[in-house]
């Protein structure tokens, strides 16, 4: 399930990127959240009924919402300059950054081995973006906002679930995003000439909702230590989307970057699960 999330979400990376070309960016965000949005309600509510729109945390449910909106909306501006494979990559050092916000903003304990881990996937994440390169610009910066934003998602939603439903956050973060978006719609909406940028904008949320829900029924099924390293198959199909749909090849250095990542925050997942284990034991 959760190798399948990573899939679904490659694709819509991919998609957005191949949609931004033509479409407005902040019409292309309605869409997916809309799309989200709606088919998630179809779907819940007539199982669940109004309970699940209960909620002890109402203001941080929004807050989430938001950001999970500006993440969105780092991500679509990232895709239009970005290859989609390197960006992939550096957006997967969010669970290391993650770490990082633990040990300042929350004083948690954070062992010399997993500070390593950490130091190795930023290196990862500078071999990518290169400073000083030639190629590197502001928009380079972008997927690094985006991990920021992103991480305090996750540090939000570890803490809300402790308490809230995760189909209730799931609904509750689509409605956010659509009705925040929509006051930007007037002035983004525009004729879309070409069926195809329909059919990819219907495939974005498509791919958006299919991949929420069911990465949200593998972490009910196991623990978040174990599925973590399984995330890390969308730099694989990240990289192959930007091959087939773009034709790009990352260079050897990227291709480095991107392997650092993927065993530093594969690495720190399974540290997490054995931590767990020795505390449980």
């Amino acid at each position: 399930m959760t190798v399948g999330a990573c899939a679904c979400f490659a694709a819509l990376d991919t998609t957005t990127k191949w949609v931004s070309t033509a479409v407005p960016l902040l019409m292309a965000l309605w869409f997916r959240y809309f799309f989200q949005a709606v088919a998630t309600t179809a779907i819940v509510v007539p199982t669940r009924g109004r309970t699940v729109w209960r909620t002890r945390r109402l203001a941080w449910q929004l807050v989430r919402g938001v950001l999970l909106l500006a993440s969105s909306l780092l991500a679509f501006l990232s895709l239009r300059y970005m290859p989609v494979g390197e960006f992939t990559a550096i957006v997967m050092i969010t669970p290391l950054a993650v770490t990082l916000l633990a040990a300042t903003v929350l004083k948690e304990h954070v062992s010399p081995l997993r500070w390593l881990l950490v130091v190795g996937g930023f290196a990862g994440t500078l071999i990518i973006i290169r400073p000083g390169a030639s190629h590197f610009g502001w928009t380079s910066l972008l997927p690094l906002a985006l991990v920021g934003s992103n991480s305090a998602f996750q540090v939000l939603t570890s803490k809300l679930a402790r308490t809230e439903d995760p189909v209730t956050m799931h609904l509750y973060t689509g409605w956010t995003g659509t009705l925040l978006s929509s006051l930007a719609l007037p002035f983004a909406w525009t004729a879309l000439p070409d069926l195809r940028l329909w059919a990819g904008l219907c495939f974005m949320g498509l791919t958006a909702t299919v991949g929420h829900f069911i990465l949200i029924l593998a972490f009910y099924r196991a623990p978040a230590a174990t599925l973590t390293p399984y995330l890390y198959t969308q730099i694989a199909f990240a990289v192959l989307g930007g091959l087939l749909v773009f034709s790009h090849v990352p260079d050897h250095l990227s291709l480095t970057g991107m392997g650092m990542i993927a065993v530093c925050g594969a690495a720190g997942a399974w540290l997490t699960a054995r931590e767990r284990r020795a505390a449980a034991t």
